[in-house]
């Protein structure tokens, strides 16, 4: 049944009328508010900030969000649509602490001609407390509106873009790694390695046709000053002398240029002069989701196509190993399939029961697992408290192993396009940190890769050298 909107017309108000309304305030509200109005007072956010300048010494909402319900009281019932605000005087008594429910009351006290109508305001909490008193005076309609209620959009608070500055600071204080950039002959691919060297985040070296990295460089107004450019006819080339420098330690890094991911894979993956090590070579998609409170690992959405059981061990430890170096200390995993019981039909929940004993077993260390679980119990509390999974990942996963590649790109973009998550992106497995970059791929995305594979090789650094 459609809920409908009445107003008073000035005709029809008396003295002595009164609305009321009531609002539990959360701390939504007061985020909310905050954002519409730009009131950055941290005493309205930070407990550690109200208990050093508030006098209440708790966080409490902006006086004016508790005045604003006034303004919806006055528009909604008292004298209702139509009205129009005059004037208002206030006085605040009591603040609004979060979790008080406040009720504001409007009475009218003086009516005159033509439309003018002057009402006592009054607003308590549930203690009874006076927070604050006032005069409202309005114009009332004059004619009747009877319609239906509106139904305003929903609104949501997501948290801000953070994590990939969060990586790329974290680099202040480290050298800069030597990055070998195989083949970057297009205005992305050596934009992006120049802009990470100005940062001081790698030292690139370019390897690639000479003549064409300059002709670009001189078109887009790129400062090759003290780069290193290593001279190759073509890309088949560049892949085999790019992968040759890595191997001999003479860079630290790998990143891919404008040459198909698949020729350059092709030589990591030689077994006799490529960086394969004993560890199968993954991808691991970095996420900076703006709904999802912490960073969120991905894997494998890039390299390996249907993995075996095997292989999804080895996709999780390169995974659990980059959370390490991320901050994480001990990332929780989702191993994902379409449910979360084992069901002997579906493969993946096969893979995802092994996998979690492998754990138990210390064949996988250093994360906790639980699997199988749907996408929605991974990432939502609430989704698996209504499944009654009991479970310390369900509903705060750090990484999400996916099924296969296909399931992997998919999320990952769906992510991308539909949550406005940025995506970075490396792969490990190798001798080096590998940064594959993508066109689609944002300016600070591929300062992020670069970043991760900064902090991965000074943490390969202090232990050592690379995965056996």
């Amino acid at each position: 049944m459609v809920e409908m909107m009445r107003n008073r017309t000035f005709s029809e108000i008396k003295i002595g009328d009164s609305a009321t309304l009531s609002r539990t305030c959360s701390m939504k509200d007061v985020e909310l508010f905050g954002v519409a109005t730009g009131d950055l007072n941290p005493t309205h956010y930070s407990a550690a900030s109200a208990e050093k300048f508030a006098q209440h010494r708790k966080v409490v909402a902006h006086s004016m969000w508790g005045g604003s319900l006034l303004s919806a009281l006055l528009g909604n019932e008292l004298p209702g649509p139509g009205t129009v605000y005059r004037s208002q005087d206030i006085e605040f008594l009591t603040p609004v602490e979060v979790g008080d429910t406040v009720t504001v009351t409007v009475t009218v006290a003086e009516k005159s001609a033509p439309a003018d109508v002057v009402l006592d305001c009054l607003a308590v909490n549930q203690r009874a407390e006076t927070l604050f008193t006032g005069r409202a005076r309005v114009r009332a309609p004059l004619e009747k509106v009877v319609q239906p209620r509106m139904e305003l959009q929903e609104v949501a608070l997501r948290r801000r873009h953070h994590v990939f500055e969060d990586i790329i600071a974290r680099c202040a204080e480290l050298a800069p790694i030597s990055v070998a950039v195989c083949h970057p002959c297009d205005q992305v691919s050596l934009e992006g390695p120049l802009e990470a060297a100005r940062l001081g985040l790698i030292d690139p070296i370019l390897i690639g046709p000479e003549a064409k990295i300059r002709s670009l460089a001189q078109e887009f107004g790129f400062d090759l000053t003290g780069m290193r450019i290593i001279n190759t006819a073509h890309s088949h080339e560049s892949a085999e002398k790019a992968v040759a420098m890595c191997r001999s330690g003479e860079a630290e890094a790998l990143m891919k240029g404008s040459l198909h991911t698949d020729e350059m894979m092709h030589e990591v993956a030689s077994r006799d002069k490529g960086l394969r090590t004993a560890r199968r070579i993954s991808h691991v998609f970095v996420m900076d989701v703006p709904t999802y409170p912490r960073t969120l690992l991905i894997t494998d959405a890039a390299i390996n196509i249907y993995p075996t059981l095997e292989d999804k061990a080895d996709i999780l430890q390169n995974a659990i190993e980059l959370a390490h170096v991320l901050g994480v200390e001990l990332p929780k995993v989702a191993i994902l399939s379409a449910v979360e019981t084992v069901y002997p039909k579906i493969n993946s929940t096969i893979d995802a029961a092994a996998l979690c004993k492998m754990a138990d077993r210390g064949q996988i260390t250093g994360a906790q697992l639980d699997g199988p679980l749907a996408f929605d119990n991974a990432i939502n509390e609430e989704a698996a408290k209504i499944k009654k999974i009991n479970s310390p990942v369900a509903g705060r996963a750090d990484i999400l192993l996916v099924p296969d590649l296909e399931a992997g790109n998919m999320l990952a973009k769906q992510l991308s396009y539909l949550a406005e998550a940025d995506a970075a992106g490396i792969v490990l497995g190798a001798r080096v940190p590998i940064v594959l970059t993508s066109r689609a791929d944002s300016a600070k995305a591929r300062l992020a890769s670069c970043a991760v594979a900064v902090l991965f090789a000074h943490a390969r650094r202090i232990k050592g050298g690379a995965a056996s």
